[in-house]
């Protein structure tokens, strides 16, 4: 072991000297040049028992070395930062007369990766529902909203400026206008038909066409239906305090958790493309991992 880590360094050797050129050349800052001297170095161990260079290895070596970042679990940010390190290595090297090829750039896209969305417990949906005092007009305005909300998975937007014309009560459906003014509808379910139900009956009487009026003639503003739901998540100790968009998340992760198909929930949501909508698989993915590892015989759990 220690006769092969004196070759990978002797080897090394040669790239040291045409980073450091670069460097001049560049005029890198001494943390710079450290970063791409690391980076460097791990590829060329990683090259070096494949039995090939940093000189010399091509796209399918460049595509495992990439693999083995994943397997390592690293971050896709970390996992870029290698590659472009790489890249301005094979730019270099061309630069110079040293290569032809430029492996680098034939390798897929590297995907950057997206941060899981923020979620609600099926139960703590449930508290959050329950908190508002139906008694009163505001308590059973934002009922309805939340309960719509999580039985739609609209967005605030879209559930503030909900109109009485796009309400389909019969049918159980409403029609919304997303972004890029693309029309869909959603059906709403029994529960909150129910409470859609009771509002309109209580709604205040005002030649306005939304369903949940706000001052002036005008529709409820997103911030104060934040606020409102804030103080409910706060009255129930409900942390970390959820945003309104969060309850669309929930709903589209629990609708997958029972079953729902992925194509029907990228309808609901409005996405245009359903790899956006897949992210909410991964949530669930996540959430199955959890449970296992607390309950099985063989989890982490206590």
């Amino acid at each position: 072991m220690v006769a092969l880590n004196s070759c990978i360094e002797d080897s090394f050797d040669q790239v040291d000297g045409l980073l450091q050129r670069l460097s001049m050349l560049r005029n890198w800052s001494r943390q710079t040049l450290s970063a791409y001297r690391s980076d460097l170095m791990d590829v060329h161990r990683f090259l070096y028992a494949s039995q090939t260079t940093l000189f010399e290895a091509q796209s399918e070596v460049l595509v495992l070395y990439l693999g083995a970042l994943m397997k390592r679990g690293l971050r896709a940010s970390s996992i870029q930062r290698k590659r472009s390190a790489l890249s301005t290595w094979y730019s270099f090297l061309q630069q110079e007369g040293l290569r032809e090829d430029h492996p680098v750039r034939k390798l897929p896209k590297q995907r950057r990766g997206r941060p899981l969305p923020k979620n609600m417990s099926e139960d703590d949906v449930s508290r959050l529902l329950l908190t508002p005092d139906v008694d009163s007009m505001h308590g059973l305005r934002d009922r309805c909203m939340l309960e719509l909300m999580y039985a739609t998975g609209m967005r605030v937007s879209e559930l503030v400026g909900l109109q009485l014309g796009c309400l389909d009560m019969q049918a159980g459906v409403l029609r919304v206008v997303g972004k890029g003014d693309k029309e869909r509808l959603i059906p709403f379910g029994e529960e909150a038909g129910v409470w859609l139900s009771r509002w309109l009956q209580k709604r205040p009487q005002i030649a306005n066409a939304f369903v949940f009026p706000g001052r002036a003639g005008k529709a409820m503003s997103r911030q104060n239906f934040w606020l409102r739901m804030r103080k409910y998540a706060e009255e129930i100790d409900l942390k970390p305090l959820p945003s309104p968009h969060v309850l669309r998340h929930a709903f589209a992760t629990h609708l997958l958790n029972h079953g729902a198909d992925l194509r029907s929930v990228q309808m609901m949501l409005g996405h245009a493309n359903i790899t956006t909508t897949e992210i909410y698989t991964h949530v669930s993915r996540v959430r199955l991992h959890q449970w296992v590892d607390a309950v099985h015989p063989l989890g982490s759990g206590d």
